[in-house]
């Protein structure tokens, strides 16, 4: 039988040890024997989602049922499921030699699924398919997500970057490690994995925190202007720069410049990132001295840079200390805690108590996510709204192609960029707000890629490009609103927003 491993049997550690749970079990160290896990993906009680069994080593048999195991959070009392859906009688999970699992039903009619399809019979699950997470449902209420685990939980603060899982453990106490220092930090991951999150979290925890945080999409620069974009201008150093220009340093003074989509920087800076990582020192665009930064530099990216023609003595500076965001995929145990936080919000923003379906929580945590996080959030949204309006609706009319599960090992699916029309390009921003990550997520291709498609768009244009008396008169037009404004002078939300606080026509 499963030696069980509990929150209930884990004595709590020293406060000099960040509350740690504790127990004869320890992180495995490369290639340490991995603990079974359940996790609760959805419960009738959503204050029980993330709650977790783990086992001990040696894993053969596992009983479950409405009575065992126990579940529970970090220092909280460990429970059974007891939902009366479930049944009395136990659903056998007895593990092989080769890392696999043997699932057997239990001699009930209560509804078993694996993977969103009927368990009626004892049934093999290989390894590989074990590695990806299996997502249980058990009587038509109860999700679990059986999975490895990597040691016991830790009793710790989540902030925005919420999991139990061994992967999310490992960003945060990597953010932890890294925040009180000064040394440049790489984030790495997927679009939609939560970068951003993660430089706002070491922002926050670093001795930075009371200056501001500035963030640059660096993809969204203007080559011929990045340099003063990011270091600053004097007066008359290029045709149009009738006064003094602050760059993006000198705004983060004190705090900290964070650097998305560092892989598209325009090559001319490059170097001159170098230099400032190097000696902290900048000279603004036709200035006569250099200025020293006081700004703590994070940068963030989803290409891999060392195959690329990315300035490789830049990415060694940048690599002093490198997070990498998992993919959602890879931390399906996470996902209902993520619903269940989007839900949340979502019910305090409009004032009512909308909750979703189990089928269609099924269906999310089968999925595999090529947006990640962000994807997730914007279908529950949108399935919310939905369901506010009286509808139920299923995945597939929230996401595209849903329907046919993406195998992790294969690369999301893109679209060809010369099969992309003029006219998908503009029905995708107007329909997403003008926001380039909505809009690329909607026709399936990568933010750079968009990049390049609004680039050629006959109609959309470079927000540094509009002149000055449009900006004002879209302003007065839409009452200060910038999404609107963004979309009657058809130009990026993001660009028009920096454009408009660099020619003080906002805060």
């Amino acid at each position: 039988m499963l030696t069980p491993t509990t929150c209930e049997e884990a004595p709590m550690a020293s406060p000099d040890n960040e509350q740690t749970l504790t127990s004869v079990l320890s992180m495995p160290q490369h290639g340490a024997q991995r603990l079974l896990a359940l996790t609760i993906l959805w419960h009738p009680d959503l204050a029980r989602v993330g709650e977790q069994f783990i086992a001990g080593h040696g894993v053969s048999e596992l009983a479950l049922d409405r009575y065992a195991p126990a579940f529970c959070l970090p220092g909280k009392e460990p429970r059974p499921l007891g939902e009366r859906c479930i049944a009395r009688e136990p659903l056998l999970l007895q593990g092989d030699a080769a890392g696999g699992l043997t699932l057997r039903p239990p001699a009930s009619r209560m509804l078993v699924t694996l993977d969103g399809a009927p368990l009626a019979a004892p049934l093999a699950v290989s390894a590989a398919r074990l590695d990806k997470a299996l997502v249980l449902e058990l009587g038509g209420a109860v999700l679990l997500c059986v999975h490895w685990a990597e040691g016991l939980p830790k009793l710790e603060q989540q902030g925005e970057l919420i999991g139990v899982s061994s992967r999310m453990r490992r960003v945060r106490e990597s953010i932890r490690q890294v925040a009180a220092t000064e040394l440049p930090v790489l984030l790495l991951g997927e679009t939609g994995t939560g970068k951003e999150l993660a430089a706002r979290a070491i922002h926050a925890a670093s001795l930075h925190r009371d200056g501001p945080l500035v963030a640059v999409n660096m993809a969204a620069l203007n080559e011929t202007l990045a340099a003063a974009d990011l270091f600053g201008a004097a007066k008359g150093a290029y045709t149009g720069a009738e006064r003094l220009r602050d760059g993006f340093f000198a705004e983060a003074a004190g705090g900290t410049l964070f650097l998305d989509e560092i892989g598209n920087a325009p090559v001319a800076v490059q170097p001159m990132l170098l230099r400032v990582l190097d000696g902290g020192e900048y000279r603004p665009l036709g200035a006569a001295r250099s200025l020293q930064s006081r700004a703590r530099l994070l940068a963030a990216t989803d290409q891999d840079l060392a195959s690329t023609n990315f300035n490789q003595p830049l990415l060694r500076r940048l690599e002093s200390f490198v997070i990498e965001l998992p993919a959602l995929r890879t931390r399906r145990e996470d996902i209902g805690l993520l619903v269940v936080r989007v839900m949340q919000e979502w019910n305090a923003a409009v004032g009512a108590q909308v909750s979703l379906p189990v089928a269609l929580v099924r269906d999310l945590c089968c999925h595999d996510w090529p947006g990640n996080v962000r994807q997730l959030r914007n279908v529950v949204r949108r399935a919310l709204l939905a369901l506010q309006s009286g509808i139920v609706p299923a995945l597939s009319s929230l996401v595209p192609l849903v329907a046919h599960a993406q195998d992790p090992a294969v690369p999301p699916r893109r679209a060809e960029l010369a099969s992309v029309e003029h006219a998908a390009v503009l029905d995708a921003m107007d329909a997403n707000g003008w926001q380039i990550q909505a809009a690329s997520l909607a026709l399936g291709v990568s933010r750079p890629s968009m990049y390049k498609l609004l680039a050629a768009h006959p109609q959309i244009r470079e927000a540094g490009v509009i002149p000055l008396e449009q900006l004002r008169a879209a302003l007065v037009a839409h009452q200060g609103d910038v999404a609107h404004c963004a979309a009657s002078l058809r130009t990026p939300c993001e660009a028009l927003r920096r454009r408009l606080r660099s020619e003080g026509l906002i805060a």
